[in-house]
């Protein structure tokens, strides 16, 4: 395991010391959750926008029908607009 040495504001530390006793854990641990998961969700959102552009490099889009279809399901209707 790495270690790192991450500089926070004092606001932002008080309230990570205050979680990590809520849940019975140590600030560390609760503070590489958060790393872990911070990288997590990032790593898959710029995949999802690098897959999209390279779709709409392709010219692979929606086609109305299939717009349509989804705003049905979401209760919108375009249609008759």
């Amino acid at each position: 395991m790495n270690q790192i040495t991450v500089v926070i504001p004092e606001e932002t530390a008080a309230r990570l010391d205050r979680l990590a006793e809520k849940l019975a854990r140590s600030s560390d641990s609760v503070a590489a959750d958060a790393i872990r998961d911070f990288v997590a969700r990032e790593e898959w959102q710029l995949e999802e926008i690098e897959a999209g552009l390279a779709e709409a490099e392709r010219g692979d889009f929606a086609s109305d029908d299939e717009v349509h279809a989804v705003l049905a399901r979401c209760g919108a209707d375009t249609r008759g607009a």
